[in-house]
């Protein structure tokens, strides 16, 4: 029940006093599963060769947790939505904690595997439920920016830290603390979400559509797969087109039931509204070029540069830092006072400035002069861009829409991811190998040529990251057009006004 306070300046009427205390364990639960992602990938070289997986079979532990995580996002904003959001968010914690227990003690591939599949499961219940509780604790307009801007900030920066985090893990510890680190994290998260968070009941009498889950998930599990799989069999596979195919149709099939559903999974109306639309594709289309590009400096600065892992994942603190101060020193102060794509698109055109900086790189390049302003001006232009979607995405929502909007908001990012890393790998390894083939004349200059041909194929990739940016900032422009929010004295929540 929350407490009314009145009467004291700055303190909204009907705001709970501990709901600040409220959003540090809702921005730990996010913090731990976007970090997740990208944790285990420093330590995966020695969790290879612990437990003897193949090359073809080693991008299962990134794949299977990003795989469940996309595909059941939806599914799992729905269940918040129907049984309530506090209750989710604590078995997400729960589960998520265990999956991590059980990766961490794996002691073949496929316990490992699985593991990761299951830690996609659970952070599919647990990621949306930290985004709609985040959107009805705060309900005053000036509080609503700051804890979006935190939240931004965590989800932005969330990859980078995981890199960090990694790096000192497995240099200094093992790479099973990589998965270990999530059970007292989540711990924490348990007992602070009984003692803090606040909900509204579930609504109990709503039924869950269970064949738009198993047609949306299908879709967008195929689809992912098929991107995972396009890498090592190529496009053309047989495989990877059926694959395709079977993406398209399922979603197509997806979207036609949602109109005839007696509880859609996804109401179509979320969807159809301009201005959620621009955010979701502009958060997808933003998360494939940081992916690739989190992917592209790793091995850079491991592989061509020699750096350790734990200098490796140093090397990304001036992204984070970056992030931070886009999400809660600029957006977060502007974002009352002005359009959300007079943020969304400076930002993007930023981060693609970032990532032609990324473009120019040598076998040889200097990390103060090639690779810091690029970390900058990336990190800086997706900090302005993630807080605005999100608070745009998830405004004027009704109360028992929350959860499958901000689903709807987190799988655009978790499937962008999954996209980026396949697509733009993809397109680094076949532009490296040409070049390679092209190039090796001499068979004592090979290991140079080599170099070279790695790092080709990563600016190769890096330009399409830029297109990518670039064409999100152009959705940002043309589609989000809500204007700055104005609120009248008992207005509740932000509601954007759409441009005729």
């Amino acid at each position: 029940m929350n407490v009314t306070r009145t009467g004291e300046p700055g303190v909204p009427a009907g705001a709970d006093p501990r709901r600040w205390w409220a959003l540090v364990i809702i921005a730990l639960a996010q913090l731990m599963v976007v970090l997740d992602a990208t944790i285990v990938n420093i330590a995966l070289p020695s969790a290879q060769s612990d437990l003897n997986m193949s090359d073809g079979n080693r991008q299962w532990v990134i794949t299977a947790y990003t795989l469940a995580f996309g595909g059941l996002l939806l599914l799992g904003g729905r269940i918040a939505d129907l049984v309530g959001r506090k209750r989710t968010f604590i078995v997400g914690l729960i589960g998520f904690a265990a999956a991590s227990a059980l990766g961490g003690a794996a002691t073949g591939s496929g316990m490992l595997f699985a593991a990761r599949a299951l830690q996609g499961v659970f952070a599919a219940v647990l990621a949306p439920s930290a985004l709609s509780l985040l959107t009805t604790t705060f309900t005053d307009p000036k509080e609503r920016g700051k804890a979006f801007g935190i939240y931004g900030a965590l989800a932005g920066s969330g990859s980078a830290i995981g890199f960090i985090l990694g790096g000192v893990l497995t240099e200094y510890l093992d790479w099973r603390w990589c998965l270990y680190v999530n059970v007292p994290i989540a711990v924490i998260a348990v007992f602070g979400a009984f003692a803090l968070l606040q909900d509204r009941p579930g609504n109990k009498g709503a039924r869950l559509d269970v064949p738009g889950a198993l047609m949306g998930c299908g879709g967008l599990v195929a689809i992912v797969y098929g991107f995972s799989e396009a890498q090592p069999r190529g496009w053309t596979d047989s495989l990877v087109l059926g694959l395709f195919a079977a993406g398209v149709v399922l979603l197509t099939t997806f979207v036609w039931w949602q109109t005839r559903a007696p509880s859609p999974l996804l109401p179509l109306h979320i969807v159809k509204d301009r201005n959620r639309a621009g955010c979701f594709l502009t958060m997808g289309l933003a998360v494939i070029g940081m992916f690739g590009m989190f992917l592209f400096m790793t091995y850079y600065l491991q592989v061509i540069l020699g750096y350790s892992p734990v200098k490796t994942g140093l090397a990304f603190l001036p992204m984070t830092a970056a992030i931070i101060i886009g999400s809660t020193q600029i957006s977060a102060r502007l974002m009352n006072h002005v359009a959300p794509r007079t943020l969304m698109v400076p930002g993007m055109i930023i981060a693609a400035s970032g990532m032609l900086v990324f473009t120019q790189l040598t076998v040889d390049s200097a990390y103060a002069t090639h690779l810091l302003p690029g970390l900058l001006l990336t990190g800086l232009g997706m900090g302005l861009t993630f807080m605005p979607v999100f608070a745009t995405a998830t405004a004027g929502v009704a109360p028992q829409d929350a959860g499958v909007t901000s689903a709807t908001v987190n799988t655009s990012q978790q499937v962008g991811g999954s996209i980026g890393t396949a697509l733009l790998n993809t397109i680094a390894t076949t532009s490296g190998t040409a070049y390679i083939t092209a190039h090796l004349t001499d068979p004592s200059q090979q290991e140079l040529i080599t170099r070279q041909g790695i790092v080709h194929g990563y600016t190769v990739a890096l330009w399409w990251a830029v297109a990518v940016l670039l064409l999100a900032g152009l959705i940002a422009g043309l589609m989000v057009t809500a204007k700055a929010p104005k609120y009248a004295a008992t207005t509740a929540a932000p509601v954007p006004e759409s441009v005729p």
